[in-house]
């Protein structure tokens, strides 16, 4: 078991090196200076030489990419030469561990450094920090419409085979998978924003929280929750919605619902006290999978209803070239994808020992 759990771990971290050499040379080869963005176009060329020398710029690609990778590393080597790129500083790294001092060369134990805005100047782990919790909430909430939804439609669609409300739901579901996030989340934006806004009441704040009148209080709005947690689950509700009826339509063939039919039990009984967990293992399967999926594709949504998460902000640094932002959003959202699939598998595999052969 614990070499399947290190497998894991190891495969885990080897998709998260290759993004991050995807991300840093796809973003680096782009034909933009960052200390002029810093600066400005106006700024002379020693200003601007400091500031490339401070992001490390002006060394080879090849150079920077090892410092980028000694700034995302916990354990990281540093300079005590104030002139050097890799200088360490409490104001850029925050808190650390000194754990090995030789020379000119420390090395700590730190938090990964995604670096700064180059718009704001501020830490791109802050900017994250601020966005994500309202990226999660959106793909909680969509997620447990998804999942609640479509274990009631499987349900009845399975219940009602082969009759035109099990033809109705298997259409309408694979209407949803069909249909892109952000042309739906346009259309849903227009129609019950805008053209039915006054009597749905629903509009396109942004966020869950919004000052008053006066800007000072905090007051919560979760009806500017819904279309964009509707939105974005509209296509797992769909598979759920798939998965449970073919689920239970295959528990409810097997010998021991017969038995209970045969004892006399009627078909919510049956439902409830025996097919029901049975049939949830797929659903269990689609939920962890669509759950990082939703926080890795909300971005659209997030955009389109003016969301304040992590994808609103990461389309708006990428509007402003503001690389460190846009790399240090797709890392994040990236882990949180290896993390919750490996999770997943570990779980898998300790629930089912047929699973760790493979």
């Amino acid at each position: 078991m614990l070499e399947y759990i290190l497998k894991k771990i190891f495969n885990g971290i080897l998709v998260l090196a290759g993004v991050i050499t995807v991300i840093f040379f796809l973003f680096n080869i782009i034909p933009a200076d960052p200390a002029k963005m810093m600066m400005g176009q106006q700024a002379n060329e020693k200003a601007l030489a400091s500031i490339r020398k401070e992001l490390g710029t002006d060394k080879p690609l090849g150079t920077q990419f090892l410092i980028y990778l000694n700034d995302l590393s916990p354990i990281s080597i540093h300079s005590t030469k104030k002139e050097s790129s890799t200088f360490f500083s409490e104001e850029k790294y925050g808190s650390t561990i000194t754990i090995l001092s030789i020379e000119n060369k420390e090395i700590h134990i730190k938090f990964p450094y995604l670096r700064k805005s180059y718009q704001t100047n501020k830490k791109v782990s802050s900017i994250i920090a601020e966005t994500l919790p309202a990226t999660f909430l959106l793909a909680f909430a969509a997620m447990a419409f998804a999942t609640i939804l479509g274990i009631v439609f499987g349900i009845f669609a399975a219940l009602n085979k082969d009759t035109v409300y099990d033809r109705l739901l298997l259409f309408l579901a694979s209407l949803g998978m069909s249909g892109p996030s952000f042309f739906v989340a346009i259309i849903f934006a227009w129609l019950f924003a805008f053209v039915l806004g006054d009597f749905t009441g629903l509009n396109l704040s942004g966020s869950i929280l919004e000052l008053d009148d006066f800007g000072e209080s905090v007051q919560y709005k979760f009806k500017n929750l819904i279309l964009p947690a509707f939105t974005l689950g509209i296509r797992p509700l769909a598979v759920i919605t798939q998965l449970m009826r073919n689920s239970l339509l295959d528990v409810l063939s097997q010998d021991y619902i017969r038995t209970a039919k045969a004892k006399g039990l009627n078909n919510y009984q049956i439902i409830v006290n025996h097919a029901l967990k049975n049939s949830l293992a797929p659903i269990v399967t689609a939920v962890s999978g669509w759950f990082a999926s939703l926080m890795a594709g909300a971005v659209f949504i997030e955009y389109v209803f003016g969301w304040k998460g992590i994808g609103k902000e990461m389309l708006e640094a990428l509007d402003n070239f503001d690389l460190p932002v846009v790399m240090g959003a797709v890392l994040v959202v990236s882990t949180i994808f290896v993390f919750i699939n490996a999770l997943v598998d570990i779980i898998y595999g300790v629930l089912d020992p047929r699973v760790r052969i493979y």
